[in-house]
């Protein structure tokens, strides 16, 4: 990421310079459709993210100037002064946000970039609140802590951009650390750093360039499809408010009682929150090989269980499997997006040369690769 271009940009909108703050995106090796099931997620903070330099600058308005989209913008920050722009509107729900909180937010100028890739399920959208987040909050010294920014994110997402996320992506990349991964209880929002010091491996994603758009039906389908069972569990087992709570033999009690979609959905889910276990167990014993392994079984299940794959992904991850790579799966909410794969080095530019190639081959697209090394959450720079 070149800063140079966000300095001079700077000094030339504003005759001035200002501080730099950045913040990442982020990947999650392990723990897929968990989140809204209360288990858990096991995501890092990446070295591709968001950059931003911000000034005070007197007013009560807000000047912004996007440098990837060559775009400006310029807004108050009262309740009825939603800017028109989608980029704008981040920045503006994140002050708003604080200010709901009580917090005084002045006026200030700002350029930013980026290099997150947008589209590919690193949470571009994140790192952007956790940019302003973590800028406005140092610049006008508020006192809100990491935790309080990344909600304060999620609820920027909710609230001015209209997605219901979870907090995993916020909580990511406010709370990154290097050479660490988060295992993150969705519910309590209790987190542990699980060690990530992968060597002779390398952390790769490939983006199958595809979205279809069966995604956002599908994972409201899949969401209810969990609900439903936890329902019909919790007349026979009281304590199991969510999936998180039940384990194989209760869900095998109430086998007649469910649909047989309902069944293999939740069973995904149960195994997933057990696999994301293990895979915490095998990172803490430094044993990649069953991480791999755990990673691929996520792949099958997410595949032929929870049916969020697709033609593309599963083509990755069988070339994957082919050339000897250690873990692949599908990452996010699937119908399209990346694999994440775990290679060991001395087969990293055969695979990647073998599924570039061949992909393009079959599908006449060419797919996107993105090493990422795990970093540091949001700071100043």
């Amino acid at each position: 990421m070149d800063l140079n271009k966000i300095k001079e940009k700077f000094k030339a909108l504003y005759g001035t310079e200002g501080v730099m703050y950045t913040s990442p995106g982020r990947i999650n090796l392990i723990g897929e459709h968990t989140d809204y099931n209360g288990g858990f997620v096991l995501p890092g903070a990446i070295d591709k993210g968001m950059y931003c330099e911000i000034k005070p600058n007197g007013t009560d308005k807000v000047r912004a100037f996007a440098l990837d989209l060559e775009e400006s913008a310029e807004f108050g920050l009262g309740e009825n002064d939603l800017p028109a722009k989608q980029w704008a509107k981040y920045i503006y729900g994140v002050c708003r946000e604080m200010i709901k909180k009580g917090k005084a937010v002045p006026g200030f100028d700002t350029v930013f970039s980026g290099d997150v890739p947008l589209g590919a399920g690193m949470s571009s959208s994140a790192a952007l609140e956790s940019c302003f987040g973590f800028a406005i909050n140092d610049q006008f010294k508020l006192g809100l802590d990491r935790f309080e920014l990344a909600l304060i994110g999620q609820a920027t997402e909710h609230n001015y951009v209209g997605v219901m996320c979870g907090i995993m992506d916020q909580f990511a990349s406010c709370f990154g650390k290097e050479g660490s991964l988060i295992r993150l209880d969705c519910r309590s929002l209790e987190y542990e750093y699980i060690p990530f010091h992968p060597e002779g491996y390398r952390l790769v994603l490939i983006n199958t360039c595809v979205s279809h758009n069966l995604a956002e039906g599908a994972y409201n389908k899949r969401r209810q499809s969990c609900e439903r069972v936890a329902a019909t569990i919790r007349k026979y087992h009281p304590e199991v408010e969510l999936l998180r709570d039940a384990n194989l033999d209760m869900l095998r009690e109430v086998a007649n009682e469910v649909s047989a979609e309902d069944y293999i959905r939740a069973e995904f889910v149960i195994e997933e929150i057990k696999r994301m276990d293990e895979a915490c167990d095998a990172l803490k014993a430094d044993d990649y090989e069953t991480v791999g392994k755990k990673m691929y079984e996520t792949h099958i299940g997410l595949s032929r269980k929870y049916e969020v794959s697709c033609e593309e992904l599963d083509y990755l991850n069988d070339i994957a499997r082919e050339c000897g790579v250690a873990g692949s799966r599908v990452m996010g909410g699937g119908f399209g997006g990346c694999t994440i794969n775990l290679v060991k080095s001395e087969l990293y530019d055969g695979f990647i040369k073998r599924a570039t190639e061949s992909y393009e081959q079959k599908f006449k697209i060419k797919p996107k690769v993105y090493d990422v090394v795990i970093k540091d959450g949001a700071r100043k720079l």
